[in-house]
């Protein structure tokens, strides 16, 4: 007889074991009972990107993890950016970029892969993975229902001035058209590029690649979310890198100002956008290691936590 391959693979467990299983699963989900209380209701902003984007096992989790914030009743937001798809495309067609800051220098040739990667096709991917579970998502951008109004901004390299190209930061967001997603029961995906105005508030008529940590702070503090989430390649932030042991769970708004000078030129994008945000009264902002599975989830949902999380100074 041929014996099934499927059926060989599959490990046999005892009674014994497939009840200390079950109960395990069950001790997760009473841990998880009051949080889900506490946000049920609410909008949560994430921001998706770096390593979370590549791997097909961590896009299929996040998308996962987004249904998941739907059906135990919170609101989630996605803001994303596109790294990694960039980067590709860009050296597919030999457009050269760089990195001043842990910001992207952004020619009008590499504004046009910039846009064309993240609204056409990040975001398209994955509005379509969360909609495999069902009819939720809705994809846009910062340039849709005029989102997002940005100012073309530079950046200071070893105390020099750096011209950055088309790249902005957000400076007005009219967020209606994201509330009406939203109170459809849908989910929002928001890729992050955004039209420039000037100093009149007028369209310039260019477009910028906005980096999608601040735009995602912007966003969550001006629809009132309960929480900022952001995936990020590391587990969190730390007190003496490279000591893996000094990462920081919790920190507040007065301690991250003290070490902000101090951490990675890609980090600070990161932490700036959690600071900005807790100053304009979302209550928590969270950094979590987007390479493990599910990471979000057990960073909103465990009492323990899995990253560093930014809270208010008490008063």
């Amino acid at each position: 007889m041929i014996e099934n391959p499927s059926t060989a693979a599959t490990p046999v467990l005892s009674a014994a074991d497939r009840l200390e299983r079950a109960g395990s699963k069950a001790e997760v989900l009473i841990e998880a009972l009051p949080w889900i209380q506490r946000f049920a209701g609410t909008t949560m902003v994430i921001k998706y990107g770096g390593n979370a984007m590549v791997s097909e096992e961590l896009r299929r989790a996040f998308a996962e993890d987004i249904v998941f914030l739907l059906h135990v009743g919170v609101r989630p937001v996605v803001v994303h950016g596109g790294g990694p798809q960039i980067n590709t495309m860009l050296d597919r067609l030999g457009i050269e970029s760089e990195f001043r800051g842990g910001l992207r220098v952004t020619t009008p040739e590499a504004m046009d892969v910039v846009r064309m990667v993240l609204t056409g096709q990040v975001g398209r991917e994955l509005v379509g993975l969360i909609n495999s579970h069902g009819p939720y998502a809705i994809g846009s951008s910062g340039e849709d229902g005029a989102l997002f109004q940005a100012r073309r901004t530079g950046t200071v390299v070893d105390g020099e001035p750096v011209d950055l190209g088309l790249v902005g930061e957000v400076i007005g967001v009219n967020p209606e058209a994201i509330r009406d997603v939203i109170e459809a029961g849908r989910i929002p995906v928001v890729s992050s590029v955004a039209p420039e105005v000037d100093d009149h508030g007028d369209l310039t008529g260019h477009v910028l690649n906005v980096n999608a940590d601040t735009a995602a702070g912007a966003l969550a503090a001006s629809i009132g979310a309960r929480k900022l989430v952001l995936l990020t390649d590391v587990e969190g932030v730390y007190a003496d890198w490279p000591d893996r042991d000094s990462l920081i769970s919790s920190l507040t708004a007065s301690q991250l100002r003290e070490l902000l000078p101090s951490l990675s030129s890609g980090m600070i994008p990161k932490m700036a956008a959690c600071l900005e945000a807790i100053d304009a009264g979302v209550p928590r902002a969270h950094v979590v290691d987007g390479r493990r599975p599910h990471s979000m989830l057990l960073e909103v949902f465990t009492s323990a936590g899995v990253g560093t999380q930014v809270v208010p100074d008490a008063r």
